[in-house]
């Protein structure tokens, strides 16, 4: 099992076996901190109690270290690993979790208390599966149950636990269903029947003895963002900016340190530039900044990454990628991300780690800005549409829905050949036609929300028909766990987005992509205290004259020019559309051929077939992120299945 994750940790690995109880522990070490033998793993307390296996890092040692030496604790070596063991001894693990500032997920085994402990960070930044293969049974809401004889399981990423001998589990139509809306598997489902991921910031506690086991909450999203609306900052906007800088500095400054080369992505936009220019303020001349760009001129970033890095002075590196270059990965894809994932931007992700970790080891990267700080465009955009929808009445939304669900099994050429009929001219029809069909999926939203997830949805429910077969529909509006309870528009989409698409899409890529090369990233804007400071932030100081993440922006002209940084939003999606008619196109039509679907029986094979030929004739509207979910879920199955 360990063998199978071996690019998670190249430069060690270890075993540990308690055959009485029944509890194995292994690990693959990419060795960061300590990187002598004492940092070798899993790891066995000073008084034996503890055992761990843990992946990430837990920022803070060094001051925990200092709180635990007085206690009469003696150490080692210098690993964040065994300051954890030792906070354990001291203070029991549900209560060391607070004190620890990081990302993480790890295993730990109480020889005395006989009790398993499975743990995942605050936001989801480390992965964590567990369960107990073929045995959905096994899972309640809150509780895991053994089942005699059975072994449950648990791995950073799902190909070890796929490597257990006899290993046996279907493909989780339900959890199909919903990585055909989203793109992603999310949180607690995993693609295989009986395996869950444990959700971020929850401590799953085991009893191997009776196989009983119960998940409990350590850090709550919901309760630090309601928190933080019930408490907004006070004082002036300025002290705001100051307080967020210190935050931010001192969030920085514990992810700098390592014992290998570490550096920065730069695309030059808000999140890395504020990343990048708070490391330089901390260490002067020392950066090392890094971007790769792309021959397309529309997709290539690095000539703003190149401004940004000249005027902060950092040792920036620059590599060219080619069409070739990001075709070569797309084979790879389903045994990088073992679980079905489609987000585009994978591609461009995975070959800027595979590029950086040809000189570095550890990289500090700009995600979950825009989650913290609002920085999406539809955060904006969301409330204004649902003020306008809202003086049409729900009558004629839902007539007008209908008018464009004459689309919704065969792309916008169905609405526009039904146009066409009525003697419209093809003007018409794009002047009409198009516009409904892509404002169709949210004529009837109810709010805020509900509009958001329609835009996050990609495969859509069709009379009440998943485009899975043999699956009941899935809810038709947002998840019950995406509702806040409190604050405004803007702040009930931002947690919706960082409790869902943060850790199920944006984590997931960078975990994935990074770890596939042996490359820690981490992010210091995820720091769980800027999480916090971010909730409180007063919604007038958040957008200014148009301008997302107002404070952010504000620490950041501190550095750097505003004229190096205001551009529009730039994404990080390569030309998938042009290869998936081109290079890809073979490969595109044989995994998704009618016949070949309907001999498999996971996909509708006539609504993918009218997708595919709506998307290959060009038809208006037709969407490639359709047909990339799935080409994405047909090549995982043919490599997992």
């Amino acid at each position: 099992m360990s063998s199978a994750i071996s690019h998670r940790g190249p430069d060690d690995q270890g075993t540990w076996i308690d055959a009485a109880s029944g509890v194995a522990l292994g690990f693959r070490r990419l060795a960061i901190q300590d990187l002598t033998p004492e940092g070798h793993q899993p790891m066995t307390s000073a008084s034996g109690r503890f055992t761990i296996a843990f992946n990430g890092e837990v920022y803070n040692f060094t001051e925990l270290r200092k709180d635990l030496e007085p206690r009469g604790h003696r150490f080692r070596g210098h690993s964040d690993t065994e300051v954890m063991l030792a906070a354990f001894e001291e203070w029991g693990v549900e209560q060391s979790l607070p004190r620890f500032i990081g990302m993480f997920a790890f295993a730990v085994w109480d020889a005395r208390d006989r009790v398993l402990h499975l743990v995942r960070d605050r936001l989801g930044v480390k992965p964590l599966y567990y369960g107990v293969p073929g045995r959905d049974e096994a899972h309640g809401d809150h509780e895991v149950r053994v089942p005699p004889g059975a072994t449950l399981a648990f791995a950073s990423e799902l190909k070890a636990i796929h490597a257990m001998p006899g290993f046996s589990a279907s493909i989780d139509r339900r959890s199909l269903a919903a990585f055909m809306r989203y793109g992603y598997v999310p949180d607690p489902r995993s693609i295989w029947t009986g395996i869950r991921k444990l959700p971020p910031g929850t401590r799953l506690r085991l009893d191997p003895a009776t196989g009983r086991g119960s998940i409990h909450v350590w850090w709550s999203a919901r309760e630090a963002m309601l928190a933080g609306l019930d408490a907004p900052l006070p004082g002036s906007e300025d002290d705001a900016v100051d307080e967020l800088q210190s935050l931010l500095d001192d969030s920085i400054r514990l992810r700098m340190i390592a014992d290998v080369p570490l550096g920065a992505f730069l695309s030059g936009g808000i999140d890395s530039s504020v990343v990048v220019a708070r490391m330089q303020a901390l260490n002067p001349g020392g950066v090392r900044t890094f971007t790769i760009g792309f021959e397309e001129p529309g997709a290539d970033e690095s000539p703003h990454a190149e401004a940004v890095a000249r005027h902060l002075g950092t040792r920036h590196e620059t590599r060219v990628v080619t069409a070739a270059d990001a075709l070569e990965v797309v084979p790879r894809l389903p045994e990088i991300w073992d679980e079905p994932f489609s987000d585009a931007s994978q591609i461009p992700t995975f070959l800027v780690c595979r590029e950086a970790r040809r000189s570095l080891t550890v990289v500090l990267s700009g995600d979950g800005g825009d989650e913290l700080f609002g920085g999406y465009r539809h955060y904006q955009r969301m409330p204004r549409l649902h003020r306008r929808l809202r003086r049409l009445p729900m009558a004629i939304r839902r007539w007008l829905a209908e008018q464009a669900g004459f689309a919704s099994e065969d792309g916008p050429g169905a609405l526009a050949r039904r146009l066409s009929g009525r003697g419209t001219t093809r003007l018409q029809v794009l002047a009409f036609g198009e516009p409904l069909q892509k404002i169709g999926p949210f004529l009837t939203a109810n709010d805020e929300l509900d509009l958001l997830h329609r835009w996050m949805s990609f495969w859509d429910q069709v009379g009440g028909r998943s485009i899975v077969l043999g699956v009941d529909p899935l809810e038709e509006g947002p998840p019950p766990s995406w509702r806040l309870g409190g604050g405004d528009a803007r702040a009930r989409m931002r947690f919706a987005d960082s409790i869902s698409y943060l850790p199920g899409d944006i984590l997931t890529k960078v975990d994935r992509a990074s770890m596939a090369v042996s490359l820690e990233a981490r992010e210091p804007l995820l720091d769980h205290r800027l999480f916090e400071f971010a909730a409180r932030i007063p919604s007038t100081w958040q957008v200014r004259g148009g301008r997302s993440r107002w404070l952010l922006r504000r620490v950041l002209y501190r550095s750097v020019p505003e004229s190096l940084i205001e551009r529009p939003k730039q994404g990080f999606t390569p030309p998938i559309e042009g290869w998936i008619r081109g290079p890809l196109r073979a490969w595109a039509e044989e995994l998704l051929s009618e016949d070949r679907l309907r001999r498999e029986g996971w996909l509708d094979a006539d609504r993918v077939g009218r997708a595919w030929r709506g998307f290959a004739e060009r038809r208006p509207g037709a969407s490639m992120t359709r047909i990339w979910t799935a080409l994405c879920f047909q090549a995982w199955s043919e490599r997992w299945k």
